[in-house]
């Protein structure tokens, strides 16, 4: 295992600039997910800590030792292509022992490296088939193992899952984050996926063009995005996005939105009273939203809003009401799939006013974040 410092890189394709004067810290054992659209430019930072891109600006260092000029060969580092690039005209037992060959790894010993890792991935019985006769879920096994029995400091995984359906994905991230818990390697893994980030990270390294908007655990990157970015790119459904004024109304502090007055919780209202009277960007996840059927159990910070239901999507176990709410607002909101919603009916639903998240208009940054 090996901690991987990212110092201040740059990357250049001509004179479009894909990495800004990045900064990133993996620690020793850590599973970091590089998390973002297409195009943030998370695998070519993968390639650069591979040496599969030449660094333009900045340092790498891997265990304590300057990467940059390190040749990928000689690098303790392997890595697992989107594609797996398994040989196709090699059976699975040399797909998976041609590294050990290629440095000239003693045969018995490559004979145990192999056993060891094809047991550990459930792949005993197939090292004498080829990569046609095996299931796609199989070949990212395969690949994964290949990189395995070379013992690198670190294991980088570019979107190695994305070839895979949904029932062969969420088992393989069962396996990805067993396999970490017994081999402990440093793995950095490369995804557009948010589900796979927040399933199998310690921490979430969000890019957005070529810049880290956050770095900080599943919970945190969730409960308390830094920037709209993040708050937006994180989340499922995506978070309700209004704007907004601060202002007092009623003794009570809150927002002024184009569907209502949000009220504060005691907290926020205390850390807001200074900003009174500014523009805000206020977003409100769709989990953060109920139905109200009476008014038992509101609290004093719960607001609620009248919405014109315009469109019911079941998912399996809830469903997402998109409705409307004054001046023609888009507002989305979860029900359970015990409750009957149809388009055009009117509901009161209730925003809780701990949860909302409010953002600065021209730095988009999180003026909550602590």
């Amino acid at each position: 295992m090996a901690d991987v410092v990212v110092k201040g890189i740059s990357k250049y394709f001509g004179e479009h600039r894909v990495i800004s004067d990045l900064d990133l810290d993996v620690k020793s054992g850590e599973f970091v997910t590089l998390l973002g659209p297409s195009g943030c430019g998370k695998t070519t930072l993968l390639r650069m800590i591979a040496g599969l891109e030449k660094i333009d600006k900045g340092d790498l260092f891997v265990g304590g030792k300057r990467y940059n000029d390190v040749p990928a060969q000689h690098r303790s580092v392997a890595m697992v292509f989107q594609s797996y690039a398994l040989f196709p005209h090699m059976s699975v037992y040399d797909n998976v022992g041609f590294g050990l060959k290629i440095k000239k790894v003693g045969r018995e010993q490559i004979k145990q490296k192999i056993a060891w890792a094809l047991s550990m991935l459930n792949l005993d019985g197939l090292g004498d088939r080829f990569p046609k006769e095996i299931s796609g879920g199989q070949r990212q096994r395969v690949a994964l193992a290949r990189a395995l029995v070379l013992d690198p400091d670190v294991l980088l995984l570019d979107e190695p899952l994305s070839n895979l359906d949904t029932t062969l994905r969420d088992k393989a991230m069962e396996e990805l984050k067993r396999i970490h818990g017994q081999v402990g390697k440093t793995i950095i893994y490369v995804s557009h996926n948010q589900v796979e980030a927040m399933t199998m990270s310690d921490r979430i390294a969000l890019l957005n063009a070529g810049c880290l908007e956050q770095y900080d655990t599943p919970r945190m990157v969730y409960d308390e995005p830094r920037t709209l970015f993040s708050a937006s790119f994180i989340g499922s459904p995506v978070m309700n996005v209004f704007n907004g004024q601060i202002e007092h109304e009623d003794d009570m502090m809150g927002v002024s939105t184009p569907i209502g007055f949000f009220i504060f919780d005691k907290e926020t209202a205390l850390r807001t009273q200074s900003i009174a009277g500014s523009e805000v960007i206020i977003g409100v996840r769709p989990q953060n939203i109920a139905r109200a059927d009476h008014y038992a159990a509101r609290r004093y910070s719960d607001t609620m809003v009248m919405v014109t239901v315009e469109l019911v999507q079941s998912l399996g176990d809830r469903s997402l009401v998109v409705g409307r709410g004054e001046n023609e607002t888009i507002i989305r909101f979860l029900v359970t799939r015990e409750d009957d919603i149809r388009p055009g009916q009117q509901l009161p639903v209730f925003i809780d006013g701990r949860k909302i998240h409010l953002f600065d208009p021209l730095r988009q940054t999180n003026m909550l974040s602590k």
